[in-house]
């Protein structure tokens, strides 16, 4: 995927494009709909496919108290969405300057003369320019006038319930990441650096993989099935089991994210990884001695490997 940080990065013969406009926190179930459409129609009309967001996210800067954690890193959001054939993405940096355009201004600059839209995707209740001034009804005739086409997409259910990034947010932090994992379309994963933690798990219960999460949203403390990818080599994935929370049983501290992993390991230490978080397992508590926690993470271990057993079945 090509990305652009501003206007002025994009060249002079760029398009002409399909382009869908949006947040894509999280890129849902929702969002992968959209972005297999705007593929889709570049295919079949020899335009670009591009996807126009922001960044920092719009309420940031219009409203800081209101605006939402973020579900995913940036560039998760940028891997997901090149996933779903995507070449091009327009990070535009949202900005006071940016907020201040009216709906036509946005769509003759950005839209027209900078991606040279031929078709513009978004949903139904998408909004645009200052105050929000713009609806799907003025896109289409601003369309009209300069020369593109738009088509607008419904919102999508899973089991009943409206897909959206707030819905998911909310299903993390409760701990309900199999159902979070069902809007998404893939599990919610938190990426980042390994840190060095405080070297108790390899002396005394199990060896962790310690991350520094750079996501905004964390799970609910607790243990969870994860799978662990190394993002400095994709190739590379472990099954494994993972606790977020405060080590209680050595008398707590800062909140961690420790991974175990079920497969072998060699070679050195990854940099950077992603943990993929399948199903809740059990709560964080304390227990008396570290022998009785190792005895429990062993019972944990067994029922991971169980877990992934029946997914890879499944999925095989």
């Amino acid at each position: 995927m090509t990305a652009f940080h501003s206007l002025r990065e994009i060249p002079a013969g760029f398009g002409p494009s399909v382009v869908t406009i949006g947040n894509f926190d999280g890129v849902h179930a929702g969002h992968r709909e959209i972005l297999r459409r705007v593929a889709a129609i570049g295919r079949e009309q020899g335009l670009v496919p591009a996807v126009l967001t922001f960044d920092p996210h719009p309420a940031r800067v219009l409203a800081p108290e209101r605006a939402p954690r973020l579900l995913t890193t940036l560039s998760q959001r940028l891997r997901r969405i090149s996933s779903e054939g995507v070449d091009s993405a327009l990070l535009l940096p949202f900005s006071l300057e940016i907020a201040k355009m009216s709906p036509e201004v946005f769509v003759r600059d950005v839209l027209v003369e900078s991606l040279r839209a031929r078709v513009v995707l978004v949903g139904e209740d998408f909004r645009f320019g200052h105050r929000q001034a713009g609806d799907i009804a003025m896109l289409r005739a601003l369309g009209e006038r300069f020369g593109f086409v738009v088509e607008s997409a419904g919102a999508i259910l899973r089991r009943g319930e409206r897909v959206s990034s707030t819905a998911i947010r909310k299903l993390v932090q409760a701990g309900h990441v199999t159902r979070a994992c069902r809007m998404l379309g893939e599990p919610f994963a938190l990426e980042g650096p390994v840190v060095t933690g405080h070297g108790v798990g390899a002396k005394q219960t199990v060896p962790t993989l310690n991350l520094e999460p750079e996501n905004e949203i964390l799970p609910a403390i607790g243990v969870y099935v994860t799978r662990t990818r190394n993002l400095s080599n994709s190739s590379v994935e472990w099954r494994s089991i993972t606790n977020v929370g405060h080590r209680p049983t050595f008398d707590g501290g800062e909140l961690s994210v420790e991974t175990f992993l079920l497969d072998p390991f060699d070679g050195d230490t990854p940099e950077r990884i992603e943990v993929r978080f399948l199903r809740f397992v059990r709560a964080e508590r304390k227990f008396d001695t570290p022998e009785l926690l190792r005895a429990q993470i062993m019972k944990d271990v067994a029922f991971a490997t169980r877990v992934h057993s029946r997914l890879e079945r499944i999925s095989g």
